[in-house]
């Protein structure tokens, strides 16, 4: 197990992605607490699969869109594991309407959301991680290309700051020995993208492996770099996408 007695927060885990990395990271040792705004009982369900693996786990109600819950929730799940060794910066939004007819609502929302609380969280986070310690954020893998006209300009916007903010915080926090990373997903069959959703066939004709991967397939990513297997690579951007943008 990689991640034996460490302590971790996952952010937006109650179900899909989130989820998927809260269960294994649990499953290679480490106490995992969640955070969720509106599935207490989905947010259960994890929490029980992170018990199931012989580890402590909790959830914790925290609207990312609120900075100040953000801020409470890093600091409440420090208090509760009795430090914190590992940020999962992976709760995000999508709203698709194309830019000329976005609302300034869901524009605020997902920049709130997919940018403002992974800056929010990390900034919490920080004095609380020491030697070792690992901040890994969940972006996408529209950040890297946009290939549809669906929509989707301000949500690749949101997720491709996050590659500057990872840089930048990499060469801020690498002198004391916390690494700072970030996962692209591909298509990931989740509620937000579901494998028999209206864009899934576009998708999976784009995809070198021809079919959607799952949430294991990022949280096995997330495990590698939270890992001391992957203490030497910080300030990157992995791709977890099928050669969908190969």
């Amino acid at each position: 197990m990689m991640l034996t007695g460490k302590r971790v927060l996952v952010t937006g885990a109650s179900r899909g992605i989130g989820a998927a990395i809260a269960r294994t990271l649990a499953a290679e040792g480490a106490d995992v607490a969640i955070t969720y705004q509106t599935s207490p009982d989905r947010a259960a369900e994890v929490v029980a699969a992170v018990e199931a693996a012989g580890r402590k786990g909790f959830a914790i109600q925290a609207d990312s869109a609120d900075a100040a819950a953000v801020r409470q929730s890093v600091d409440q799940a420090a208090e509760r594991l009795g430090g914190l060794d590992i940020l999962v910066n992976n709760a995000g939004i999508l709203r698709l309407a194309p830019t000329v007819d976005m609302g300034l609502e869901d524009i605020d929302a997902m920049l709130a959301i997919n940018v403002r609380a992974p800056v929010i969280a990390s900034q919490a986070a920080i004095p609380h991680l020491t030697e070792g310690g690992r901040i890994i954020t969940i972006g996408s893998w529209f950040a890297e290309r946009v290939q549809w006209p669906a929509g989707l300009s301000v949500y690749a916007m949101t997720k491709s700051a996050l590659t500057s903010f990872t840089r930048g915080l990499a060469r801020e926090l690498a002198p004391q020995g916390v690494t700072v990373n970030l996962v692209h997903p591909g298509a990931i069959a989740t509620d937000m993208n579901p494998a028999d959703g209206p864009f899934a066939e576009a998708m999976r004709q784009a995809i070198a492996t021809g079919q959607f991967g799952s949430g294991d397939d990022i949280a096995h990513a997330v495990a590698f770099l939270a890992s001391a297997k992957a203490q030497y690579i910080t300030g990157t951007s992995l791709t977890v996408d099928g050669g969908m943008i190969a």
